[in-house]
């Protein structure tokens, strides 16, 4: 009998198939992002993703408690009312003993759970934290979990799901009130999103003795009018006050049988450069105002944005590598904290004058930082190109 019903499912779970695609949930979200044919048949290898986690790269289960929504999100393959989706739940008890099947039998290492709101977000907020403690409490798996926060949960309902995961998703989805109204209509910006990304992390504060999941949100891109300026001013704020680990961006493409069905997709390249910013934010301590937004507010998609900083500012007035400060070394394209660091270490030890010395200590690509920079007090002679 129990047998059949973990087979049973497990049958149901692949059903779902790959209903996480939308909801990024790992370190390099562009390059794990599954792509496969309208006409393929869903299996269980649907529901595995292989990420890169805050634990290290690992084949996770993603999945949902419920594909049924009672919210109206103009965009969501999801939302209430959509006929074309299936609807599929699981009990918390269900969906533990697929996860612990796949994890006994080693197809995953991890676990990524998201769901629907059914009968309020407390309600369904408590399916998932049940999930969640019979994982770690009844069968003792000590691994990665990442669990989508609903919106508008109890204060104890997050600082709970804190404590059973690595991560934790409480998604904004658009960077102002006025955009999340139009984005999804039935959800409140700052009692309901915003909230719940300041309670986490006072909870840290007040928890610090306890190991407690780090944060982050995501923001669907290029909907409703939103721009790269808006998106990336609260990313910051977000970074700054909120602490969050890290922001996903979500290129919009139109979902048949939604409100929004008829509008563009987004280009990944806004995406990607929304990305690039991001970590120009997080991991290189620039200000919003250094980013080079053009005038209507989004960012250049022909050129990375360090990039376009530096053709504005470092052609007139080069870096000088050998005396230069580390946060200063980190303008220059080409150069990541590990190249500034190799520079730092270097020079303690000699003199940088020629491009050959950066190839050497490991800048990749010499020639992309040649003119933008000074080599004890000389711009670097370039190879010109042939053609």
């Amino acid at each position: 009998m129990a047998g059949r019903l973990v087979s049973e499912t497990l049958t149901k779970l692949s059903q779902m198939g790959d209903v996480t695609l939308h909801e990024p949930a790992g370190d390099s979200p562009q390059t794990e992002r599954k792509r496969r044919s309208r006409k393929q048949e869903f299996n269980l290898n649907d529901c595995v993703a292989h990420l890169s986690t805050p634990r290290g790269p690992k084949p996770v289960m993603k999945s949902m408690m419920t594909t049924a929504c009672e919210r109206n999100c103009n965009y969501c393959v999801f939302r209430a009312g959509r006929a074309k989706t299936k609807r599929v739940t699981f009990a918390p008890d269900e969906m533990a003993s697929a996860f612990e099947t796949l994890e006994r039998s080693r197809k995953v290492d991890g676990l990524f759970l998201s769901s629907g709101i059914i009968k309020g977000s407390v309600t369904t907020q408590d399916k998932i934290i049940d999930t969640a403690d019979i994982i770690r409490n009844k069968q003792r798996y000590r691994g990665y979990i990442h669990l989508k926060i609903m919106p508008g949960i109890e204060y104890d309902q997050l600082y709970r799901s804190m404590q059973l995961a690595d991560r934790v998703s409480i998604n904004l989805e658009a960077p102002t009130s006025e955009r999340l109204a139009a984005l999804a209509p039935k959800k409140i910006f700052i009692e309901e999103l915003v909230q719940m990304l300041q309670w986490a992390q006072q909870i840290r504060q007040d928890h610090r003795h306890e190991k407690l999941a780090s944060s982050v949100t995501q923001f669907v891109v290029g909907a409703v009018g939103d721009t790269d300026l808006e998106l990336l001013s609260m990313s910051d704020k977000l970074y700054s006050q909120a602490k969050l680990a890290r922001v996903y961006y979500s290129a919009f493409g139109p979902v048949p049988g939604t409100p929004f069905e008829d509008l563009p997709a987004t280009e990944a390249i806004r995406e990607f450069r929304l990305y690039q910013s991001s970590f120009l934010l997080r991991d290189y301590q620039w200000d919003v105002e250094e980013l080079p937004f053009l005038p209507h507010g989004n960012l250049r998609a022909d050129v990375d944005p360090k990039q376009a900083w530096a053709d504005e500012h470092l052609l007139r007035q080069p870096i000088e590598v050998m005396s230069a400060e580390r946060e200063l070394l980190l303008r220059i394209p080409g150069v990541g904290p590990i190249g500034a660091n190799a520079i730092i270490s270097a020079r303690r030890r000699g003199t940088l004058s020629e491009l050959l010395h950066l190839k050497q200590i490991g800048i990749r690509n010499p020639q992309k930082v040649a003119k933008y920079i000074l080599l004890n007090g000389r711009q670097p002679a370039r190879q010109l190109r042939l053609f």
